[in-house]
């Protein structure tokens, strides 16, 4: 394989550890803990893996540990660093003992129920230190959630005398990992399950989370090419660019790009909910700072959207719901009609009146996107809304009205842009290798002590990684009950941005002034090589919200 200067360089990279790491590790137990809601109920579900301590490392005296084999599953969506979590996991379990193996399994979830596996040695591992991807085996997004795949996962592990099972995910993984750690601790069936917290959109953390792997380095590559964009609008001045950035759930990606670039404008989906603002508000807000800009000779700009900003907008939430409904009930009538008019004219018949009025003001394409785009289960695919055209096309309709009503003196042209996938595979970020390598050793450490419904965790992640503080957070302490498919089922909490906290409260404070000057900031590339404040600082979220 032909490999460029940089993967041969960083081949040569050695992630840095937490002293605590280094070593042998002792374990200090803490408080016991409990569910951040719900506590009755998640208690009743895991009555195995609930209220466990948390648990802290610290450096310890010499002991020995048996050899063990260990099963290793990239489950979901990629994220810079995963590589590293395998890497770090198997130099932990060498570590502990030199005879200890790691399996992989390949594709995902799927590959412990079909036994489709591969073993990771030295060899194998090297080839893919500090480098981006999953492409070592593989991911997928099969959910382990039924018994029958428990036991065929179960049956397959002692067939290669594994004895515990690495679970790299975001929260629904991670949630599907301890739901797994209290089914075999509960048949007694001799296999550890530990968890890592793996998600590019940031929404996976807590007290004892502070931040989920790939957030880092995705955050960082958007913002090079969202600060390329911004210098190019600068200088040609005649384009105001929507950029997408991943991230449905939540706008920590958004928000965090919003603080490395300063654009002029930025949306935050919860802070659109938290206002109850309308699709024709959020419009009226974006065409006046265009406004603004043009009568200060500055036809130019940018514009951060979330990838999920529509269902937080109050009216097109309530449109998704009720046509997600009607297709649930009228699927046979709607696949009938043939052309896209008659079926916009169906669904229209069908919405409240409230609705209809919404669906109505939308753009053809979007409405067509609406009813033609379903997932599996028949509901919207809110992803491939393209949130950014319908955007441009709604402000540029009210700029025209603004125009005759002479408060729009500027000319407006607009390009979209969707940043996503470019940013889940980049090779880690300094901080990235580092976090997750850190992650895998942990990982390494809390099976070799036995401990099952874990998920590795590191905090103190703002100081030098010497000073990281290693452990295990049990998973039921994030977990609440939430109705997913009508049924109400325990799952780790998503964490929303906190419109109360410091990033927040920071990108708030500035938002004004960078929406009527043009205040850039161009991060540029990620740096790998050079001095540490430039190449291994971490996201400003996670330093606003550290900072002392």
């Amino acid at each position: 394989m032909i490999k460029s200067a940089l993967q041969i360089a960083r081949e040569d990279y050695q992630p840095k550890l937490p002293e605590s790491l280094k070593g042998t590790v002792k374990v200090v137990e803490g408080a016991k803990t409990e569910s951040v809601s719900d506590q009755k109920e998640i208690a009743g579900l895991f009555p195995n893996t609930y209220g466990m301590p948390l648990l802290t490392f610290e450096s310890g005296t010499k002991k020995s540990y048996p050899a063990i084999k260990v099963g290793v599953i990239l489950s979901g969506g990629q994220a810079p660093g995963g590589h590293n979590v395998i890497a770090g996991l198997f130099d932990g379990l060498k570590s502990l003992n030199e005879e200890s193996k790691l399996y992989g399994f390949l594709g995902g979830p799927s590959g412990l129920t079909n036994n489709n596996y591969i073993e990771l040695t030295k060899e194998v591992v090297d080839h893919y230190r500090n480098t981006g991807g999953f492409d070592i085996i593989g991911s997928g997004r099969t959910k382990l959630e039924e018994k029958s795949q428990f036991d065929k996962g179960a049956e397959n592990c002692k067939k290669l005398g594994i004895n515990a099972l690495v679970i790299i995910g975001g929260d629904d993984s991670n949630t599907n990992a301890c739901v797994l750690a209290e089914y075999y601790k509960g048949i007694d069936a001799g296999i550890q399950v530990i968890g890592c917290p793996k998600t590019i959109d940031g929404d996976l953390k807590n007290e004892m989370i502070e931040t989920s792997f790939g957030f880092d380095t995705a955050c960082k590559v958007y913002s090079e090419l969202i600060g390329n964009i911004q210098r190019d609008a600068n200088s040609a001045k005649k384009y105001w660019h929507f950029i997408k950035l991943m991230g449905r759930s939540a706008s920590h990606i958004a928000l965090e790009c919003a603080l490395q670039t300063q654009p002029n404008i930025a949306l935050i989906s919860e802070e659109v909910e938290a206002k109850k603002q309308t699709l024709q508000e959020i419009v009226k807000q974006i065409a006046e700072v265009i406004a603004i800009r043009a009568a200060n000779e500055e036809n130019f700009g940018s514009v951060l959207i979330p990838e999920g900003l529509i269902e937080f907008i109050p009216e097109m939430k309530t449109l998704i719901a009720e046509l997600n409904d009607i297709m649930a009930h009228k699927e046979e009538e709607f696949v009938k009609i043939e052309s896209k008019l008659e079926k916009r004219e169906f669904v229209a018949t069908a919405l409240s009146p409230e609705s209809t009025i919404v669906y109505g003001s939308l753009p053809t394409d979007i409405a067509d996107q609406l009813i033609m785009d379903r997932d599996p289960h028949g509901n919207v695919q809110v992803s491939r809304i393209e949130t950014d055209k319908l955007l441009i096309e709604m402000v540029e309709a009210r700029l025209k009205k603004l125009r005759k009503k002479d408060r729009y003196v500027g000319s407006f042209a607009a390009q979209n842009h969707f940043f996503g996938y470019e940013g889940r595979c980049a090779a880690p970020s300094n901080f990235d290798a580092d976090y997750t390598y850190s992650l895998g050793f942990t990982a390494a450490v809390l099976i070799g002590e036995g401990k099952t419904g874990y998920m590795a965790s590191i905090r103190n992640t703002t100081k030098p990684a010497s000073e990281w503080i290693a452990g295990g957070v049990p998973t039921t302490m994030m977990m609440n009950m939430e109705r997913r498919h009508g049924t109400m089922k325990p799952v780790i909490q998503k964490a929303l941005v906190d419109l109360d906290g410091t990033p927040f409260k920071t990108f708030a404070a500035h938002r004004d002034e960078w929406a009527k000057t043009t205040s850039y900031i161009y991060p540029g590339p990620i740096q790998y090589f050079g001095p540490a404040q430039v190449c291994d600082a971490p996201t400003k979220t996670l330093a606003l919200e550290k900072a002392e």
